[in-house]
């Protein structure tokens, strides 16, 4: 038996997915984007409707399977709907809501951030005619819903083969959305196929992984794997090296080091909307992910993991903090930014327990509602030629100079977030911080703790150098910002609002995502 209404919210997304496909085979062309983006704009705020009421149930009902056996008294264990869950697929349909509103602006010269046809060869005459005629890709919106809709199917997964395929649901879009970029084609396309390239590579650990541990229990549930691992079988090893394998794939979606190597070129490579749905979304959705995995499965093998996890965070946390230092293009900045908050975030979760649990998320909420806002003013902030003609984003660093005195209000939304990226207190991020690394202090990790601290202190710098820039400079030529159709500052101002909010009034989502915090067995 499966219950339909506990998948609601994935449906919905992916129903309409589909139903954006169909509309982009037979919706003439001048009336498919403002349909693509009314379709893609209901169906992810109706899909944070039935979360909030899927919780309502959760709460008097307690939390299920979705998949049960026909008599309805075995859990398969193919979905599960638990408070954590509902919390993570609120925390990335919230974000998902606000990216939406950066991928459908349009800029003043009538221009999105995507190619007018993904399809043609950069520099081709078919892409100068398309780009001519002014056309738009408009299928990047069911391409996002699909992706949407492996992320919120990522974290409620049960068994090993459901989590594949939702691995692969989430990133095959994002592949094809990485290469779309109106500029820049070749250099799109390079990250795209590194990004998948490299993905390939970590789905392989992933399968290997689900191998190793089906043939230590005999089963791909989380609940059949736990039960052997509580019983003992007298293979550990093998059960090691398969927990180890599966968490380098999930690893991967999360930006840790070593396996960061995807995260800068896909960055600076994507188109910029797509790059702040990316870092938020992936993210979140593999964090969430990873936390049941580990909670569920790798309890039992917790003492072996540490070895394996404070490595990872240490060098995570030093490869962000280093190399961040040394980038002068901001989308990279924020790649290597993003990497040495994997490394922060990890220290939540290597606590092993219930804070642990909700602090990740409050982080997770953080850092994802800060890095839309950042990537968004990133849209606006564009090159012009010596005529005066609008070029593309202006990345480089020292083209930020004097923002503040020409676009005040961008200047200070982008404050806000870089404030919050470095753990300044009245921000979101000051608290993420805080509850992560009290959570660490508290599961006996206080080593990870100090370095981390340190390590923030450092990240600090690169995100100061550009107030400074912004604030403190004269503005310089070859740099203005553009006004769009205002999806964008709508977006990038509520992301401003929710991020200084999060930081003065915590408590309320605090007290939820802690009583939220509890995985179903």
């Amino acid at each position: 038996m499966i219950d339909w209404a506990a998948l609601t919210p994935t449906l919905i997304i992916l129903g309409s997915a589909i139903l954006g496909v169909v509309f982009e085979a037979f919706v003439p062309r001048g009336a498919r984007r403002p349909v693509q983006v009314v379709l893609a704009m209901i169906a992810v705020a109706s899909s944070l409707v039935t979360v909030v009421w899927r919780w309502t149930v959760v709460s008097a009902d307690g939390p299920t399977s979705i998949a049960m056996a026909p008599d309805g008294s075995t859990n398969v264990g193919t979905f599960v709907e638990d408070g954590a869950v509902l919390a993570f697929q609120a925390i990335i349909l919230m974000c998902a809501l606000v990216a939406l509103l950066v991928i459908a602006d349009r800029t003043e010269t009538g221009e999105g951030s995507f190619a007018a046809s993904a399809a043609t060869q950069p520099g081709s005459t078919d892409e100068r005619e398309a780009t001519v005629a002014n056309l738009q890709q408009t299928e990047i919106f069911p391409l996002m819903l699909f992706s949407l809709g492996g992320m919120l199917s990522f974290g409620a997964a049960g068994d090993l083969l459901t989590l594949f395929v939702s691995l692969e649901v989430l990133s095959l879009p994002l592949y094809v959305l990485t290469a779309t970029a109106r500029r820049r084609r070749a250099l799109s396309q390079e990250a795209a196929l590194k990004y998948f390239v490299l993905g390939a590579f970590s789905s392989g650990f992933f399968l290997m992984g689900s191998a190793l541990l089906y043939g230590f229990s005999g089963s791909l549930t989380y609940r059949g794997i736990a039960t052997k691992v509580l019983s003992g079988t007298g293979m550990d090893m093998l059960l090691i090296a398969g927990v180890t394998l599966v968490l380098v794939g999930l690893l991967f979606k999360v930006g840790a080091a070593p396996f960061h190597a995807w995260t800068p070129d896909t960055y600076q490579g994507a188109p910029t909307p797509i790059t702040g749905y990316m870092a938020a979304g992936t993210k979140i959705a593999a964090f969430a992910a990873m936390l049941r995995f580990l909670y569920v499965i790798g309890t039992g093998v917790q003492w072996e993991l540490t070895p394996v996890l404070w490595t990872v965070i240490i060098v995570t946390m030093c490869i962000g903090t280093v190399m961040g230092l040394l980038q002068t293009d901001i989308k990279r900045m924020l790649a290597y930014s993003s990497i040495a908050h994997a490394g922060f975030i990890l220290i939540g979760v290597s606590s092993f327990s219930q804070q642990g649990i909700s602090a990740t998320a409050f982080y997770l909420l953080a850092y994802g509602i800060a890095t839309v806002g950042a990537f968004g003013i990133v849209t606006l902030v564009r090159e012009t030629d010596a005529e005066g003609n609008i070029l593309g984003e202006a990345t480089a660093l020292e083209k930020w100079q004097g923002l503040g005195k020409t676009n005040p209000l961008l200047a200070i939304c982008m404050t806000v977030f870089l404030l919050s990226f470095a753990g300044i207190p009245l921000t979101s991020g000051f608290i993420g911080k805080f509850e992560a690394f009290t959570a660490g202090v508290a599961a006996g990790n206080a080593v990870l703790v100090v370095l981390a601290v340190l390590a923030s202190a450092a990240t600090a710098f690169f995100y100061f150098r550009l107030i400074t820039y912004m604030f403190f400079r004269d503005p310089v030529e070859g740099s203005q910002t553009v006004a769009s159709e205002g999806f964008s500052i709508v977006a990038i101002i509520a992301c401003a609002i929710i991020t200084i909010l999060l930081g003065v009034f915590p408590q309320p989502v605090l007290d939820f995502l802690g009583e939220a915090a509890v995985f179903m067995l």
